[in-house]
C-alpha cells in the first residue's frame, strides 16, 4: 500500500471542496464550485464535452494552476499550502499522469520516457527499484513489443506512444493517475485494449484512477461516474 494510501484509510484520497477557477481574461469561471472525492484504489470516470473545464481540473489537482478559491485536499495535505515548488515535489511523488497529447520527449527511447517518471521524484525511485527493469517490465505489461522500446518515441505509432505514456505515468506506484482523453484517438478495438491493460497495471500498483473523456460509453467500466456537469456550476456541459 501507498504511504499515501495508509494516511487516506479515514478520509478520500482526493477531496475537493467549492474550487473555483477563472482563466485570466476570461468574465466567468470554468471551474466554479466544484466538489469530488476520489478514494484509494478507486477508478473515476468524469465525463464533459470539450470545453467544459476537464483539463483545467486536471491541472489544478496537479499542482500546475492555483485555485482562485476552494481547496484540494490530497491524503490529508492541502495542495493550496504548498509554495509552488512544494507543489511540483508533491506531483512528482504522488501523481501520474497520461496527457491527452502523450508529452513524450521525441528524441528519447520509449524506456527513457518510462524512467522519466521517476527522475523527480525519490520516493516513485524508491518504489520502481531498479527503473531501467521496471520500464521493461510495464511496457511489456502495457503490451509494446521489445523491439520497440529503444526506438524513439517519434518513431513509434499513436497506440504505441500511448502506451509508454501510460507506462511513464504507472511507473513507481503514484498514488493517483490522472488520465486527460487518453483514449481520444483511438478506435473502438484499440481503445478497449487499453483501457484494459491500464486498469491491470493500476491494480498492480494501488494506483486511483481518474478518467476524463467526452466519450461517456467507458462510464460502465469505472467504479463511479461524475458528470462534470452536476459537481461544478460553471462547467458548459
Amino acid at each position: 500500500m501507498n504511504p499515501a494510501q495508509s494516511a487516506a484509510t479515514s478520509q478520500p484520497l482526493l477531496s475537493i471542496r467549492a474550487l473555483r477557477y477563472t482563466w485570466s481574461g476570461d468574465a466567468m469561471p470554468v471551474i466554479n464550485g466544484l466538489e469530488l472525492d476520489v478514494e484509494a484504489g478507486q477508478r473515476v470516470f468524469l465525463a464533459g464535452a470539450s470545453g467544459s473545464g476537464k483539463s483545467t481540473l486536471l491541472a489544478l489537482i496537479g499542482g500546475l494552476l492555483a485555485p482562485d478559491s476552494g481547496s484540494i485536499h490530497f491524503a490529508g495535505t492541502d495542495l493550496g499550502a504548498l509554495s509552488g515548488s512544494a507543489r511540483d515535489r508533491f506531483r512528482a511523488d504522488h501523481l501520474g499522469v497520461i496527457f491527452q497529447q502523450f508529452n513524450l520527449m521525441p528524441w528519447l527511447s520509449a524506456v527513457a520516457n518510462v524512467r522519466l517518471g521517476c527522475q523527480f521524484s525519490r520516493q516513485r525511485r524508491h518504489h520502481a527499484g531498479d527503473a531501467e527493469r521496471a520500464a521493461h517490465e510495464l511496457l511489456s505489461a502495457m503490451g509494446l513489443a521489445e523491439d520497440r522500446w529503444n526506438r524513439r518515441a517519434d518513431e513509434l505509432s499513436v497506440g504505441q506512444q500511448q502506451r509508454v505514456a501510460a507506462a511513464r505515468a504507472l511507473i513507481g506506484q503514484p498514488d493517483l493517475v490522472l488520465a486527460d482523453e487518453p483514449t481520444s484517438a483511438l478506435d473502438v478495438d484499440h481503445r478497449d485494449t487499453f483501457v484494459d491493460l491500464l486498469f491491470e497495471q493500476a491494480r498492480r500498483a494501488g494506483s486511483a484512477i481518474l478518467f476524463v473523456s467526452h466519450d461517456r460509453s467507458l462510464a460502465p467500466r469505472f467504479d463511479m461516474t461524475r458528470e462534470l456537469g452536476e459537481i461544478n456550476a460553471g462547467s458548459m456541459a
